[in-house]
């Protein structure tokens, strides 16, 4: 299996072909009744190289996001910010305990708090630290999140520990939008009912679903970057 550091190899990513893929995805925004500027585009860097950060800080997407601890930690240090930015860098994958403090002090906001144990990690290491609660809206084991009954005495517990819950953050079915609408519904209500602002749903395949059902972040990578080529393995 290939090193969480070592992204795959690919072309360049350059600012020429990200720029008509935005343009795209803005007309897909607009399409489904959003308004492209009032909701938070991520830009997902995951297995892209610096130059894809780059790319997407030069178009004013200044909100990225990676999915595993060490390639992020290897990204920061790489990728050439342009004066006057700062990017707001967001943590999406399933995160290990033993990680959390690999990024104390490079990630602005944790989306994936998923249980007590790793809240009381991240709140010992990194007080005050902005976090989503992740919600396993699928109901699919493989994927992370708490129990959608669990969900709010997972944020009482974060907010008690002294953690900055902005959100929560949900994964929906693929392959199916009536389902996946479904789910992000029920991520909507989840937040309305605990006072939460943000509802970091949707992706390049589901985003339409999630904008319908009030995402304020979409995560999108493949959208903006082409296909990702496949992770190396040994």
């Amino acid at each position: 299996m290939a090193s969480e550091s070592e992204p795959p190899s690919g072309g360049p990513i350059r600012v020429a072909d990200v720029a008509p893929r935005l343009e795209v995805l803005r007309e897909r925004i607009a399409a489904a009744g959003r308004d492209p500027d009032d909701l938070t585009i991520m830009a997902v860097t995951k297995a892209f190289g610096p130059d894809a950060a780059e790319a997407a800080l030069a178009l004013g997407l200044n909100t990225l996001g990676e999915n595993y601890v060490q390639e992020m930690v290897a990204k920061l240090t790489q990728v050439r910010v342009p004066e006057g930015v700062r990017p707001e860098w967001h943590f999406i994958g399933r995160l290990q305990r033993n990680k959390v403090r690999l990024l104390v002090g490079l990630v602005d906001v944790i989306e994936t708090l998923d249980r007590p144990s790793l809240a009381r990690e991240i709140a010992r290491r990194m007080p005050s630290q902005r976090v989503f609660v992740q919600v396993n809206i699928s109901e699919e084991p493989q994927k992370g999140g708490c129990a959608v009954g669990d969900t709010a005495t997972l944020v009482n517990e974060a907010r008690d520990l002294g953690l900055n819950v902005e959100g929560l953050m949900g994964v929906a079915a693929a392959g199916d939008l009536d389902r996946a609408r479904s789910q992000f519904r029920t991520l909507r209500r989840l937040a309305d009912e605990l006072e939460l602002r943000e509802r970091s749903m949707g992706m390049t395949a589901d985003l339409e679903a999630a904008l319908a059902e009030g995402s304020t972040i979409i995560r999108v990578g493949s959208a903006l970057f082409g296909p990702r080529a496949p992770r190396r393995r040994d």
